[in-house]
């Protein structure tokens, strides 16, 4: 017991030394950096009239925001000179923003009222390193600075000690389903009312309720009233007996002596209603789980009953299960996860590796040894796979086990976004 306690004492020390050495191999971000987003916590630039970004040459001074009231993100650039706002039309700008990837985004201002404005949208993640030229009467200014957020550093050794696995993004196929709720019951044809073949006096009975029988086995012997001869009834099927309705002494007749159930040969009835009639078929992929998640088969539905139940006023999907395996019993309360539609998508995400950033649902793209949010747009899911329809270029490598442990570093570094 002390050795497997000092086991779980080292590991959560190598764990906890990983976390602090990647928070380590995070890059620094400059001081003379800066638009309206903070790269970390603790970023001490300038900030101007508009709560942008100082930029400084000389008597030349530019304020760099990043505007998305009401719009799309968009770069606002305010030019001064001697501490006077400045005609923008006098100014020729550029910025460019080299991204994690690599990708570097161009953007080309123009005067408006008082400031420069950027010719695109700013893409989420606001994380990229950037460059910024101007020229002012025909002379040259160049600043560049990071504004990274929702980044961090984790070397390959730390990052495998912590568990943390990547996959490539890429085409899937998304499932819809449907959850149905129903019961086991046995296969209408694994079972047999066993009866006498004469009326008589029943003279042994061998077997009792939840006893196994073999094809063939004495289940009772009968004493025929016709030739007074004493018979056996054997068992026609191998199985489980169910119910034993004689007695000995009793009159044997018309009525079962016993109900012998195969129960390697049972069902799932599904409770159908009307709202979910239409998208249930035979034929269509079904996975059922007992309600506490133990057991699960999967199979497929046989056929939808013709008829309705009088007092749940559902239909029944029935599927096979053959073979059932020893836990599947008659009455068991299951669930039926049916697949009703399925479509192959361009581009889709593991759902173990979303995670929450700002106002988004993310991923953490990783490259080399840098781990960044990657912002998106969702559409169809299932319970592996989300389709993505924008924020993440397709074989971008992303973080889909552990992906919150990548997410507390990433807060630990204090990376924020701000206007």
């Amino acid at each position: 017991m002390k050795n497997h306690k000092s086991v779980q004492t080292n590991l959560i020390i190598a764990l906890t030394a990983a976390l602090l050495l990647s928070a380590g191999c995070e890059s620094p971000s400059s001081t003379d950096s800066g638009d309206s987003h903070t790269a970390a916590a603790g970023d001490d630039y300038e900030r101007g009239p508009h709560n942008g970004r100082m930029l400084r040459d000389g008597d030349l001074v530019l304020e760099i925001t990043i505007f998305e009231t009401g719009v799309p993100p968009e770069f606002r650039v305010y030019p001064y000179r001697d501490g006077q706002p400045l005609n923008p039309n006098q100014v020729d700008l550029t910025i460019e923003l080299g991204r994690l990837g690599p990708r570097t985004d161009r953007f080309e201002f123009a005067g408006q009222d008082d400031y420069l404005r950027g010719d695109g949208v700013v893409l989420e993640p606001h994380s990229f390193d950037v460059t910024v030229q101007a020229q002012v009467g025909g002379a040259s200014s160049e600043w560049s600075y990071e504004s990274h957020e929702g980044r961090t550093q984790i070397e390959a050794s730390v990052a495998e000690a912590m568990g943390i696995v990547v996959a490539a993004a890429g085409p899937e196929s998304i499932s819809e389903t449907i959850t149905l709720q129903g019961s086991i019951e046995p296969h209408p044809e694994a079972i047999v009312e066993v009866r006498g073949q004469y009326p008589g006096l029943v003279q042994s009975l061998s077997k009792s309720v939840g006893d196994t029988v073999t094809r063939g086995d004495e289940l009772a012997r009968i004493k025929s009233n016709g030739s007074l001869q004493v018979y056996a009834v054997n068992a026609p099927i191998s199985g489980t007996v169910v119910a034993r309705d004689a007695v000995i002494g009793s009159a044997s007749a018309d009525a079962p002596l016993y109900v012998v159930v195969d129960l390697s040969r049972l069902v799932a009835d599904l409770r159908l209603f009307s709202q979910d009639l239409d998208q249930v078929a035979a034929g269509q992929s079904v996975v059922v789980s007992s309600l506490d998640g133990t057991m699960s088969f999967a199979g497929s539905i046989d056929r939808i009953l013709p008829t309705i139940d009088p007092i749940s006023r559902a239909a029944t999907a029935r599927v096979i299960i053959e073979d059932a395996e020893d836990g599947w019993r008659p009455g068991l309360f299951v669930e039926g996860v049916v697949t009703v539609s399925e479509a192959s998508v361009p581009l889709a995400v593991r759902q173990s590796g979303l995670q929450s950033f700002r106002d988004y649902t993310v991923v953490y793209a990783k490259v080399g040894d840098t781990y960044e949010v990657r912002m998106l747009d969702l559409g169809r899911r299932d319970g592996e796979f989300v389709e993505v329809l924008g924020g993440l270029e397709p074989g971008t490598d992303y973080v889909i086990e552990n992906s919150y442990l990548v997410k507390a570093d990433v807060e630990k570094s204090g990376a924020s976004h701000d206007h």
